[in-house]
């Protein structure tokens, strides 16, 4: 897919198709634009959002679930009927080696813990309360809400450290506040007892959609071809190689042509970026994913759980999601992709597939033919938020302010969003202003 004239005159460009890129072009069509171009170096759409196929085996790296409530529709209501109504139901395996609720369990994390334990979990939430309120970290604030002994006991302080790919003391108190506050919303010891007494909610729901199982680009074909109708082209898997200022805006030196316009918005990684206009690029680190893709065939999966979340001490897989419960078996067999942070494990597939089946075996899940069919790499997955990346992210955003360019999204706002609402959300906000 490419631009119509194959270079020449925009009134905008965003860099970047991923679903922060494809909404700031539908915002600046709806904002005046007449004319906009979309520009990538993946040859594909929809960012980091990328699936696998082997067969009739279709694997996602991540565990991506959409609404049909989402302001994402709002934008591209083609998408809609493209989507896979699913039910899916979320687990983790605790440290105690039982798969329960996620992401804590009032019944197994508290009561299973015998009257003794128990007392200690409580004195550990009311002194954390009383004589532990200065926060410094991550930690410190999961400590706060939960304590020392129910944050270890429930795996959740293990899930941090696999989540964001540094001990939890290393991770920016901000971000803790901004980005962990479902701990306190579903966590806490209160909070637990009020989800055990209060009523269960009664009415309809969002409901939950997967992507199409012929994958992603048969998703965002239908965003591209509505956008194409209102005068955005497209370049995609050009290789960029500067940005410049010229007379009434920029000038974007690609592989394939040079391109100028008015307005840049970027979407893509902000050292990218920033490396394309000349300045410095920021110390910001993101974490590599690695997905193994298996199929499964046996009398054990051991789970009834779409998607697994790994809280126990072991193992560095952090979540498997299971693509048959969505999309139905493969010639007879299950299918899912287990993720694991690539640094975790030296980037060694030989080695996160062992540390993976080891981990399966001495839990007795995937009691059968376990088979891997493939994996994945995925650099930029999301923000490493160091002590000190928020302040380092901001600086470059200014840096980028200052030049002329708009930077939003995952990537160029290094700002961790977890759904296509919180991205179409912030898209629109960051173009509002």
């Amino acid at each position: 897919m490419s631009d119509a004239e194959g270079g020449g005159r925009y009134d905008a460009i965003v860099l970047g198709a991923g679903i922060s890129g494809l909404v700031s072009a539908s915002v600046l069509l709806n904002q005046g634009c007449s004319r906009v171009l979309v520009a990538d170096e993946y040859a594909h759409l929809g960012g980091n959002h990328i699936d696998w196929s082997s067969g009739d085996y279709t694997f996602d790296i991540g565990s991506l679930i959409f609404q049909d409530d989402s302001p994402l529709l709002a934008h591209f209501p083609e998408l809609l009927p493209r989507y896979v109504p699913i039910d899916p139901r979320w687990a983790r395996l605790n440290p105690q080696g039982m798969v329960t609720a996620y992401p804590i369990s009032l019944r197994d994390d508290l009561l299973a813990a015998g009257p003794v334990q128990l007392s200690l979990i409580l004195g550990s939430v009311l002194y954390a309360r009383l004589f532990q309120r200065k926060m410094a970290n991550a930690r410190d604030f999961a400590r706060y809400w939960i304590g020392d002994r129910l944050l270890r006991r429930s795996g959740l302080e293990a899930y941090m450290r696999r989540f964001y790919g540094i001990e939890p003391e290393r991770i920016d108190l901000q971000l803790a506040r901004k980005r962990m506050q479902w701990i306190s919303e579903n966590a806490s010891v209160a909070s637990l007892l009020r989800k055990f007494l209060a009523p269960r909610p009664t009415g309809p729901g969002n409901r939950q959609l997967a992507r199409p199982r012929e994958g992603f680009q048969h998703l965002y074909s239908a965003a591209a071809e509505q956008l194409s109708q209102r005068g955005v082209g497209f370049r995609l898997g050009t290789k960029l190689e500067a940005i410049t200022k010229e007379a009434g805006g920029f000038r974007l030196r690609c592989a394939d042509g040079d391109i100028s316009a008015s307005r840049i918005v970027s979407t893509i990684p902000l050292p990218r970026a920033q490396e394309l206009c000349g300045i410095p690029a920021a110390k910001l680190e993101t974490v590599t994913l690695l997905a193994l893709y298996f199929s499964f065939a046996g009398s054990e999966r051991g789970f009834d759980a779409s998607i697994l979340y790994n809280f126990s001490h072991e193992s560095a897989w952090k979540r498997l999601t299971v693509y048959s419960d969505f999309y139905g078996r493969a010639g007879g067999r299950e299918y899912f992709a287990a993720e694991v942070i690539a640094d975790h494990i030296g980037g060694d597939i030989a080695k996160a597939e062992s540390d993976f089946r080891d981990h399966m075996a001495a839990n007795g899940l995937f009691t059968g033919d376990l088979k891997l069919e493939g994996h994945q790499f995925l650099e930029n997955a999301y923000p490493i938020y160091k002590n000190g990346a928020e302040e380092a992210a901001a600086e470059a955003v200014r840096s980028l302010q200052a030049f002329g360019i708009e930077s939003l999204g995952r990537q160029g706002a290094f700002n961790y969003q977890p759904t296509a609402r919180v991205s179409t959300i912030e898209a629109e906000a960051a173009l509002r202003t």
